[in-house]
């Protein structure tokens, strides 16, 4: 199972927190009990509780790794955090809002998941999530074939891919259960600096399983070859390297 590198992950931690704090601005609950999927190295807490200073916050995660980063920073009374599967995870009791920011994308048949999910939100209370739309980026296009080929193949190939759906499909989803439903989706223009911005953020995201796929002798060949090619797609400029972003937003309304 691929890890994570929880400071590589916070190296873009402004651009990775800003469609989260867009999701909330679209939130309207009285939570006292919120539910963190995919809650990372904690870093979000701090939004949840400007907007919410008195509820008890549940930080969620399948990493280790993250867990035990937010649990060493927290300095948050009503905050804590475990390490648990999203698949598997049960509130007990119910909370007033669930929310997700960019997790649901490594749940495989995560749209299977999600009614499950929605039964952990009591009534009157709110489920707003946002995935990433950009599978079709050139930045994950030159993975995958990249990764496609030999001598990388017999290594890649199992790995585990992240996918997600557009906005339609999740307002399908929660409507089709009698939720009120906004769903929407941002394309998002990050001026990224530094060398090779891009290989720097999707190596600490949509890339992991397929560089800690690759044995150790053919991880930097990879490497200097994706770097490469994410420059020829994604040209730096005098003022920093555009990525695109598509992000997909959902926040859906239980009835009371």
């Amino acid at each position: 199972m691929a890890t994570w590198d929880p400071n590589r992950y916070l190296s873009f931690a402004d651009e990775r927190s800003r469609p989260f704090v867009e999701l909330l601005g679209r939130v309207d609950v009285k939570a006292r009990r919120i539910a963190d999927l995919g809650c990372g190295p904690g870093h979000l807490t701090t939004p949840l509780r400007a907007r919410w200073p008195k509820a008890a916050i549940l930080g969620v995660d399948s990493s280790p790794e993250m867990v035990a980063r937010a649990t060493a920073d927290n300095a948050d009374p009503d905050a804590t955090y475990i390490h648990a599967d999203l698949r598997n995870w049960t509130a007990e009791p119910p909370v007033d809002l669930v929310v997700s920011n960019a997790a649901f994308q490594w749940v495989p048949g995560h749209l299977e998941i999600l009614p499950r999910l929605a039964d952990q939100v009591a009534p009157g209370g709110v489920f707003a999530f946002s995935v990433p739309g950009n599978f079709d980026a050139p930045s994950h296009r030159l993975l995958d074939e990249l990764a496609a080929t030999d001598p990388f193949a017999e290594h890649t190939r199992d790995r585990s891919r992240p996918g997600s759906h557009d906005a339609a499909t999740y307002l399908d989803l929660f409507a089709g259960r009698g939720w009120d439903v906004d769903a929407w989706e941002t394309t998002y223009l990050h001026v990224l600096s530094g060398a090779d911005p891009v290989y720097t953020w999707i190596s600490g995201t949509g890339a992991r399983p397929v560089l800690q796929a690759l044995p150790d002798n053919l991880r930097p060949d990879f490497v200097r070859r994706f770097k490469a090619a994410l420059r020829a797609a994604y040209p730096a400029h005098e003022w920093g390297t555009v990525l695109p972003f598509r992000r997909i937003f959902v926040v859906a309304s239980r009835p009371a």
